[in-house]
């Protein structure tokens, strides 16, 4: 898994992390026992304050996402069927479906989506 952040992204940096795990985990590029780098070794390469990553792994951890072992760092406890997205990943996939039934093309189901995350 590569790991990014856009520090002049509106999302706070803590939660862009946490939107890639939750996105490997549906793309199915996670799975559970699989480690995450440790909080020191993703905030030097990322530039992050350790504190950024390590709030990014709680709320993980709070999700059930991963489960925090000392020594052992963040290791993935959910899978892409019964995480926290998993609900919004179903709803996704029901939602292409309509779409591609409507004859709409992918651009179109795209722009839906956009529009409706503006504030």
């Amino acid at each position: 898994m590569i790991w990014t952040v856009d520090p002049t992204a509106a999302e706070p940096l803590y939660a862009q992390l946490v939107a890639q795990v939750h996105l490997a985990l549906s793309r199915g590029e996670l799975a559970p026992g699989e480690r995450l780098p440790s909080a020191r070794e993703l905030a030097q390469s990322l530039d992050l304050n350790i504190h950024t990553v390590l709030h990014a792994f709680q709320l993980l951890r709070d999700e059930g996402v991963v489960e925090l072992r000392r020594g052992r760092g963040a290791v993935i406890t959910a899978d892409r069927q019964s995480g926290p997205a998993a609900g919004v990943h179903q709803a996704l996939r029901r939602y292409l479906d309509a779409g591609r039934a409507a004859g709409l093309p992918p651009e179109a189901l795209v722009t839906l989506v956009q529009e409706a995350l503006r504030p």
